[in-house]
């Protein structure tokens, strides 16, 4: 697309935006708006005449594309896309664990960066770690190998039994009888999508049974999110807005979801 002048033509327009939604899943009003230099209803009317067409489906304050909830894309497709955000909302969220804490993490693209970032910590060797995710297990094991190996003192971690989705996580019945009898202060979860009124979602039905298991191991509920899962719609919640302590994402959310999260006692951070 040219930066010297504004698409002219409807079909230029929606073309843009369905470049977008394929890039990432989803574009906003505004991101079309800031990108294009046109009005907001312009941008609506080009998004209705997408869904008339069956291309796109249209969410609060945007559109994604147009796809049956219950589709789980795989880790490797997933562990390419939004890679700077992710590490950024990674580097965020483990600054929030201190020397001696014992944390869950979920499985995921955006907690591996969370575990990729907790391994770098100075006090790694104070914690105590458990995860449902098989590359976040392997990331952290090398890591206390390492540390191991130099002779100092080398985290515990705790992988679940499970079975073995594509999302390379463990869920089921072997997790969740593992996650029960756990108790951790943080909890950190990605997820498939998020809306302020359904919260957390997942496409897989087991994987949201263990996520819940997950996240009623912790005192506080970091939910780890980059700003293409706004909107997004999975088959089943797992986690309501008012049960987040903290969310960390990229970009600043809309006003609503702002709202949600006040109301719900929720503290919003941006990674910078």
């Amino acid at each position: 697309m040219s930066s010297t002048a504004p698409p002219r033509l409807a079909r230029q327009r929606q073309e843009f935006i369905l470049a977008r939604i394929a890039a990432t899943g989803g574009v906003r009003v505004a991101e079309v708006v800031d990108a294009l230099g046109i009005s907001e209803m312009t941008v609506r009317r080009d998004i209705t005449e997408l869904v008339a067409q069956g291309l796109v489906e249209r969410v609060h304050g945007g559109a994604v594309a147009a796809g049956p909830a219950a589709l789980e894309p795989r880790f490797t497709t997933k562990s390419t896309q939004h890679q700077d955000a992710k590490r950024r909302i990674g580097a965020t969220a483990a600054g929030l664990v201190r020397p001696g804490d014992a944390l869950a993490l979920s499985a995921g693209t955006t907690t591996l960066e969370v575990a990729r970032a907790v391994a770098a910590l100075p006090h790694l060797g104070t914690l105590t770690i458990i995860t449902n995710s098989l590359p976040a297990a392997e990331l952290l094991f090398e890591a206390a190998d390492a540390i191991r190996s130099d002779g100092r003192p080398a985290p515990s971690v705790i992988l679940t039994g499970g079975e073995l989705t594509i999302s390379r996580a463990l869920v089921g019945l072997v997790a969740i009888d593992t996650l029960k009898t756990m108790r951790v202060e943080w909890v950190f979860v990605g997820a498939h999508g998020f809306t302020p009124e359904a919260g957390l979602m997942t496409p897989n039905l087991l994987e949201a049974a263990t996520n819940q298991a997950l996240v009623a191991s912790g005192r506080t509920v970091v939910a780890v999110l980059d700003s293409s899962k706004w909107e997004i719609l999975g088959l089943r919640s797992f986690c309501p807005t008012d049960s987040l302590g903290i969310l960390v994402t990229d970009l600043q959310p809309d006003e609503s979801t702002t709202a949600a999260l006040d109301e719900a006692g929720a503290t919003l951070l941006l990674a910078r």
